[in-house]
């Protein structure tokens, strides 16, 4: 007869908004060392397209990102009725731009423009988003690329915390382009951290709590609050939540709160690791798109 895994007694916090402050601390120290050898301050500049609340909370989060470092930084407001003509035309403005050296286009986008039009427009080099399929390209055939902010902050987060990826099997709930199918492509790679066994589970998967209790680390990237719950997480595992949607709550001073995509309440006594939200991957994703902005102004990836 055999019986079913211990759940840990406690479990250990993923501190995404301590680990993101240390990335800066490093990120600005060499932006001051480049300073004080006459080298150019790296500009990172947004471009932000209407008024969505957490778009605006995510740039105005970036600026001031961007003080925190020494970067400098540009923002670029526009109404949502600007066409994509104009947008493009602006994208190509700073693609020519040799005082910016990164910049990116706040998503979502209004329904009438492209985003993969937006996307694809932008110079390789300057895409400190890691969206364009370029550096898409790149980061599946392993040649250095700037790689998109939030997978390359959950790998970080692996990384600092000295979690074991070798061998393990990773479960990602969530295929999108921005964060479920990089990251797979990530931690599956013969890297450290990586070299996981990986299963992509999205929408069409059946059985999906049977696969993801066989998780040794489960990646939650759905937009779904609060949809991966105790039973579909096997005692043990490291739960990265990604999720960050805003849900009503009428205790707030705001009126909302953001909830994740794992129902931490229930599942954090189950976990070895866990990031919380606020607190976890959200703040990394910030951390990562300035380290992206110091290596375009190094000319690390594609030379200047």
């Amino acid at each position: 007869m055999t019986t079913a895994p211990e759940a840990p007694a406690t479990y250990r916090l993923i501190d995404g908004k301590q680990t993101a402050e240390d990335i800066k601390v490093e990120i600005a120290a060499e932006v001051a060392q480049r300073k004080a050898d006459g080298l150019k301050t790296p500009h990172l500049a947004a471009i932000l397209v209407g008024h969505d609340g957490g778009s605006e909370t995510y740039v105005r989060n970036k600026v001031l990102a961007c003080e925190r470092v020494g970067f400098d930084s540009t923002l670029l407001r526009y109404e949502d009725s600007i066409t994509e003509a104009e947008l493009l035309a602006k994208v190509q403005e700073l693609n020519h731009d040799d005082s910016i050296d990164g910049f990116i286009v706040q998503l979502p986008l209004p329904k009438h423009i492209d985003p993969n039009k937006v996307i694809e427009a932008i110079r390789p080099e300057k895409d400190v988003d890691g969206f364009h399929p370029m550096n898409i390209g790149r980061m599946v055939a392993g040649l250095p690329a700037l790689l998109p902010a939030t997978p390359s902050g959950i790998v970080e987060l692996l990384r600092r915390y000295e979690l074991v990826t070798d061998g393990k099997h990773c479960v990602v709930i969530g295929r999108s382009n921005i964060v479920g199918t990089p990251v797979s492509i990530l931690l599956a790679k013969n890297l450290e951290p990586g070299n996981c066994t990986v299963t992509l589970c999205h929408s069409r998967t059946q059985n999906l709590a049977a696969i993801t209790r066989t998780a040794d680390i489960l990646v939650a990237a759905l937009g779904r609050p609060g949809f991966v719950t105790a039973d579909m997480v096997s005692p043990g595992a490291v739960v990265i939540d990604v999720g960050t949607t805003r849900v009503e709550d009428a205790t707030k001073k705001a009126g909302w709160a953001l909830r994740g995509d794992v129902n931490f309440d229930e599942v954090a006594p189950k976990a070895s690791y866990i990031t919380p939200v606020p607190g976890g991957v959200g703040p990394m994703t910030i951390a990562m798109l300035l380290l992206n902005t110091l290596r375009a102004a190094k000319g690390e990836v594609y030379p200047k």
